[in-house]
């Protein structure tokens, strides 16, 4: 495992900042729906991705199987961090279609253009899917709500987040030279901003990983573990590194983050290694050293006490995730 003085370890002040700041977004698809009372459309389930909705006219309910429906105005943001499946509609109770039965305009492989309705008052939204591709952000996933609702009318959404909105709901529309990118590019913010008012907000934000992210010595903690996992920590390294006493970080890091620092360790080494294995070329043995492995047989026996098999070699998982 790679020997870092303590020097060459630059101090992390803002654990939570950093994390949030590592997070990463794939857009896989942006729609932008015009839609004429009365409508209804029925949003299936997309585990691991990450769903929003942003109102730009007019209104709609958005109803869950299993709590309560929620009324999007002008303005309004809906983001689903779980991907449930779910109905939006111009009004309660009323019958949806499903949405990959809707006929649609595919204005580029990932944009698309949906018409849709009985032709009354008119609901303009655009929705996009997304996922993380960071373990810190797969992490957050698990800790967030269903849905997270920012309602512009009680003054939920900043200025600054008011003008990302109106400039995502123009370039949607207008879909110019370069729009698509604009568009991914405004939803990434977009979708952070609205975490980190949940995180700033929400009492349910000061347990579990994002509480001991916060934690001011266990969030030093993490953040070294974070940002150089190929270092040989140890227990008393890691308690240096949040001036605490090695017994009184382990029980408390135990306490906030609820397992151990040695399987906090490995499984973060494991599911960095994965997306790299999916993800990169990089061979097993120079994975094996990223990981903070002296050995690409260690590594590997590491990773499938953790996952039940062996890593897949790079150009079996090249090959799958261009299947994919």
């Amino acid at each position: 495992m790679s020997e870092v003085k303590q020097r060459d370890i630059p101090e992390l002040s803002d654990a939570l900042g950093e994390t949030l700041y590592s997070l990463r977004l794939n857009g896989l698809m942006y729609a932008n729906s015009e839609l004429s009372a009365p409508w209804g459309v029925a949003m299936p389930p997309m585990a691991g991705r990450l769903m929003f909705h942003i109102v730009t006219r007019g209104g709609c309910w958005l109803r869950f199987p299993d709590h309560e429906a929620l009324y999007l105005e002008p303005g309004d943001l809906a983001l689903l961090p779980r991907g449930e499946g779910h109905l939006i509609s111009s009004s309660d109770g009323l019958e949806c279609e499903p949405f990959f039965d809707i006929p649609v305009s595919k204005l580029t492989d990932r944009f698309e253009f949906m018409r849709y309705g009985g032709g009354g008052d008119e609901t303009h939204v655009t929705c996009g899917v997304l996922s993380f591709d960071h373990v810190a952000g797969q992490k957050l996933i698990s800790q967030l709500p269903p849905v997270i609702h920012m309602q512009a009318a009680r003054g939920e959404l900043s200025s600054q987040l008011q003008s990302l909105i109106q400039l995502m709901g123009i370039e949607a529309s207008t879909l110019s030279t370069g729009s698509e990118t604009v568009v991914a590019h405004l939803a990434d913010i977009i979708v952070i901003q609205a975490i980190r008012h949940w995180i700033a907000h929400s009492p349910s934000a000061s347990h579990g990983w994002l509480g001991a992210l916060k934690d001011p010595k266990i969030g030093k903690a993490l953040a070294a573990i974070h940002a150089h996992p190929e270092v040989a920590w140890t227990v008393e390294r890691l308690a240096e590194e949040a001036g605490m006493s090695r017994s009184g970080f382990s029980a408390r890091f135990s306490e906030t983050v609820g397992t151990s620092v040695k399987q906090y360790l490995t499984e973060w080494r494991m599911r960095l290694a994965r997306m790299r294995i999916m993800h990169s070329k990089t061979t097993l043995a120079d994975l094996a050293e990223e990981m903070g492995y002296q050995s690409e047989a260690a590594f590997s026996r590491a990773y499938k006490r953790m996952f039940g098999v062996a890593p897949i070699r790079p150009k079996a998982a090249s090959a799958a995730v261009s299947d994919i």
